[in-house]
Parts: C-alpha cells; structure tokens; sequence
C-alpha cells in the first residue's frame, strides 16, 4: 500500500474536503467547495490498496454486508482525522471507496444560514418535521442542527434512529440515546415503533424512503411525538408526492389525511457556490403546516398551487427557493449567475434583481 490510509484522510482533512473517492487506476480523489480534485504526488490505487483499506476500516457490519451484497454503508473515526461516512462498492471486480466527512462540532441554525421558523419548528411537541434534498445539500448538518438545538434548549428524551451513526450527541439538557439499523434496531419501522414506547419525546430518522418507515414516522407523530425525518426529495411538493406515492391507491386518501393533520414542515434545501469562491451557501425553500397547505395535501393540489401559497406565506415562516435566493443575491453573498439555475422563474427573478440595483 502505497499511502497509509489515515494519511489520505489527513491530507483531506487539511484541504477542508467535504468527499473523498477512493478507486483503483486513480489517484486518491477529494471534492473541495463541489468540485472534484486528485491528489498530487500520489500514485494511482491499485487492487490490493482498495482491498487494504477497507478491510481495514470495515465494521463487522460492514463486512458482513459486502460480502453478501458487494455493498456496505457504515461510519468510520479516528480521533486524529476525525468522522466519515463510508460507502463501499465493486466496480469492474475492484473495491471502491468514498468518504463523506462529517465536519466535528455541530453549527448552531443561525451560523447555518436557516430561516427563524425553524428555530420555532424545532420546539413543537408532535408531528413529522422533513428536511429535503440531494446528496450533498447538507441535510445531515441541518437535522444534527436542529437536534443539537433540542439537546441543549429542552428536558426530553431524544431517540435516533441511523444507518450510519454520523454525528455523536452528549446528553445535554436532552437525554440521547442513537441505534443504528442493522446494529442496534432490524429497520427503520420498527425502530420508530419502539422508540415510541421508551419514551421518547423527540425521534430523528436519517432516511425516511419506503411506506413502512412513513406509517411508523406519521403514527408516531399522531401519539404525540415530534418526529424529523431526512428525505432525497427536491422540494416540499417532490416530499409530498413522493410520500403519498408510496402508498396503493386504495390507501392514498387516509395516508393524504394523516399528511395534512401531522405534517409540521418541509424544509427543502441545495448549496450554492458563493460569490467570494470561498465555500458554498445554504439556500432552502421551507413549507409549514398551515390550513391551505393541509389543503392541499389532502386534495391533491398542483404543485403550482402548493408554491404559490408557499411565496405568499411569508406570515407563517414560509419562503421558496426563489425568495431564499434573491435575498442571498442581495446580501451579495451568491451572484445571479450562480443563483438562475436553481430559481423556477428565470424572467422574474433578474427582474427583482435589476430591481433591487443588482447587475445581471
């Protein structure tokens, strides 16, 4: 083996890396600020380097896994290097490794750049809380957010449920207890259904993707607990549909029922390069639970319907992704370039824009 491992993970860690890929016929290759970089002075990976390094790294979890499905996801940390999410696979016979670090310490909502409503979000007793979007939108650092905020603001049992364990909670003012699937609970499910019955009053899903995890999640929401999922959906209307999508058609209109008396937000969210080329900054689109919005989940409503009433609800803590973004471009902190291909309407936005004295 060429590198030692930890010394891959240190020089990543060093050029603030947020991903590193680990394949045979490559140089080690990190993402800084979204994009991808090799590493210099590092030979190209060969099999038995891969090989090394994750059987090296490999939980019995892990390994048990890919032995039987050539895949495993599991969590890895050193104290010199600190925490990585770990996904390994086979490609072309070889194995292949990425790691996603998980920055120590966990931001406070404010230094994330989240809206106030959450802070307001965080502290309802009951109901299902979503936080969307694609890999690598930090959804993960906003629902460690928002349970670190619970953690150290109220006196009430929190229950995790992860695969993998990513970011470790030291009781605070919070009792925490963390399982992870596989490890600790068989699934999600029922994983939500016990935590209901050891008193938990806060419950965190990392991934809430299949109808069993949803019917636990919503009825333990209707119980009385407040429950915040994560979700690879783009926005509060995908969140929505892709729930309800779950379900036979037959079961549609009790689940839309459920949906619209439990559900508390939707907080949807994408990372955008910033202005200075420093890093990247957060943008997110938040729907709440209020009467139209039940509304409309309970009919079906187009989405137009569903982002219409989201731009018009400033007073309920509302904003679209369009609304997050101009007021990004107007603290100068994204440029119009970098904010159009994520706005749903192009024209009015560089109206606003030229409105508010900003060249585009």
């Amino acid at each position: 083996m060429s590198t030692p491992f930890d010394q891959l993970l240190r020089r990543a860690v060093d050029a603030n890396a947020s991903d590193i890929h680990l394949k045979v016929g490559s140089p080690p290759v990190i993402r800084i600020d979204g994009e991808l970089r090799r590493m210099q002075d590092v030979d190209r990976l060969m099999p038995p380097d891969t090989e090394a390094y994750a059987q090296q790294i490999f939980t019995q979890k892990a390994a048990n896994q890919f032995n039987t499905t050539n895949e495993a996801d599991f969590a890895y940390g050193r104290q010199e290097v600190g925490r990585f999410r770990v996904s390994a696979y086979r490609q072309r016979g070889s194995v292949s490794l990425v790691l996603r670090r998980v920055v120590p310490g966990v931001p406070s909502l404010d230094r994330i750049g989240l809206p106030p409503i959450v802070r307001k979000l965080a502290g309802d007793q009951r109901g299902l809380l979503v936080v969307s979007g694609p890999s690598g939108s930090g959804r993960t650092t906003t629902l460690a957010a928002i349970v670190e905020h619970i953690n150290q603001t109220r006196p009430v049992s929190i229950v995790t449920i992860e695969d993998p364990i990513e970011v470790l909670f030291p009781d605070k003012m919070a009792v925490v207890a963390q399982r992870e699937v596989g490890v600790d609970v068989r699934d999600y499910a029922s994983a939500i259904d016990r935590a209901t019955r050891q008193d938990a009053d806060v419950i965190l899903v990392s991934q809430l993707a299949e109808a069993g995890a949803v019917e636990a999640a919503l009825a333990a929401a209707e119980t009385g607990h407040l429950v915040l999922a994560a979700m690879h959906t783009s926005d509060p209307v995908d969140t929505v549909t892709r729930i309800a999508g779950m379900f036979p058609s037959d079961r549609e209109r009790a689940l839309r029922a459920q949906l619209s008396n439990h559900l508390r937000g939707v907080i949807s969210q994408r990372l955008i390069d910033s202005a200075d080329g420093t890093g990247r900054v957060l943008a997110s689109e938040v729907m709440t639970g209020n009467k139209r919005i039940a509304e409309l989940i309970m009919s079906g409503g187009q989405p137009s319907d569903f982002v219409e009433t989201i731009q018009d609800a400033e007073f309920f803590g509302m904003q679209s992704f369009d609304q997050s973004l101009l007021e990004l471009v107007k603290q100068r902190r994204v440029t119009v370039a970098a904010a159009l291909p994520h706005v749903r309407n192009g024209h009015d936005f560089r109206a606003k824009a030229l409105e508010a004295g900003i060249e585009v």
